[in-house]
């Protein structure tokens, strides 16, 4: 069985009167559909009635539609017999085992089809039955994922064990229309009046299967993400990035469940709503922000406008015998300020205070609890030379 390409773009209503079975798509398809039956035109605009077709054979010399973004496979007995995944309209033959057109260029197919065809191609006369479905090839959106508890993943920015609960949807897109039917699509979508396979089907187990294979992916995703050097390892960015963890999201999945190596499916983007992070996280969080704010240049200029505010309410708390003890030059104020700038070279500052008066001044400090009895009781042997 095979197909010859009959031509492009629209169809004229005489052309699709002539020709014995013409094949369409089902109507009223929803966009996140993955798999719709191909079905008989049986009239064009109230021209060409054809009553008298066999039901479940497609007539040697028919002709099948085949939109942008789908992919046509034909069947015989559950065995595939035919691919199409390049837009345009097809003659349908019976005596070419070579059932394949794969010309697409630009997208996103897999560069393994043709093997995958190869492996599953199946050649023959028609038997009994026959039928043809549409595999969609664009994106299908809205795919929602979440967790009612906290996942974990340690995180290299910050050097610890993240905790939180996210939700968002992602996109996917069948790449191997082959390896999905053959692998992944239950029988009862491949049948005789089939029901469209819907990702957004609460019913459909196999989309409930992929929901829960994603979820149990989100922990190793959000590790690959923050632990990428590219990314800066900024948690930060990852609800901007919607291709970047998209990427670390799909490479989870493939790591546990083999998406597309074994079903022909891949994630394309990815949308986080939202991140709510553990309380314990949230106070890391904190102090990672204010380490951040005090690094570098930033940081020595905040602990530089500290240590002045500092000196000024000491100057204001202790009036002027604050200032002469900041006058005096205390280790532990010389010390600090040495932190934070180039050591100079202090040259001792000659007083011409008379030492009683200066003597006095220092008891008063030592009564008012600003320097010890040891730090008086040296001052005063200076003074007074002894």
């Amino acid at each position: 069985m095979g197909f010859i390409k009959a031509f492009t773009g629209a169809l004229g209503g005489a052309l699709a009167d002539s020709w014995k079975d013409f094949y369409i798509p089902m109507q009223n398809v929803p966009g996140t559909a993955a798999i719709f039956r191909a079905v008989q035109q049986e009239t064009n605009a109230g021209r060409g009635t054809n009553t008298k077709r066999s039901e479940n054979i497609i007539t040697n010399g028919s002709k099948i539609i085949v939109p942008e973004g789908t992919a046509l496979i034909t069947l015989q007995d559950g065995a595939i017999t035919g691919l199409i995944t390049e837009p345009g309209g097809f003659i349908f033959t019976s005596d070419d085992p070579n059932s394949q057109s794969m010309f697409s260029e630009g997208g996103r197919l897999s560069s393994t089809l043709s093997q995958t065809w190869d492996r599953f191609k199946f050649g023959g006369q028609p038997a009994s039955q026959q039928l043809a479905f549409y595999v969609n090839l664009k994106e299908i959106p809205n795919n929602r994922f979440g967790t009612q508890s906290e996942i974990y993943w340690d995180d290299a920015y910050l050097n610890a064990q993240v905790g939180a609960v996210t939700r968002g949807t992602y996109t996917l897109q069948i790449v191997d229309p082959l390896l999905f039917i053959k692998n992944f699509v239950p029988s009862e979508y491949l049948q005789v009046n089939a029901p469209i396979f819907d990702f957004a089907d609460m019913d459909n187990d196999a989309g409930a299967q992929l929901f829960n294979e994603v979820v149990g992916s989100l922990s190793a995703a959000f590790s690959n993400y923050t632990n990428d050097p590219s990314k800066g390892n900024r948690i930060t960015k990852i609800q901007g990035d919607q291709i970047g963890f998209a990427k670390s999201l799909s490479q989870a999945v493939e790591d546990g469940y083999q998406w597309k190596t074994d079903r022909g499916l891949e994630i394309v983007k990815v949308a986080l709503q939202a991140i709510e992070y553990d309380e314990d996280t949230k106070v890391l969080l904190r102090d990672v922000k204010k380490a951040d704010a005090l690094s570098g240049a930033r940081g020595n200029s905040f602990m530089q406008q500290s240590v002045a505010r500092g000196f000024q309410a000491a100057g204001e708390n202790g009036g002027a015998n604050g200032m002469a003890f900041m006058g005096m030059g205390v280790n532990a104020v010389g010390g600090t300020i040495g932190g934070l700038q180039q050591p100079v070279q202090q040259q001792p500052v000659q007083s011409q205070e008379d030492p009683y008066e200066r003597l006095a001044k220092l008891k008063k400090l030592l009564d008012d609890g600003i320097i010890s009895q040891e730090e008086f009781d040296q001052a005063k042997s200076k003074l007074l030379g002894v």
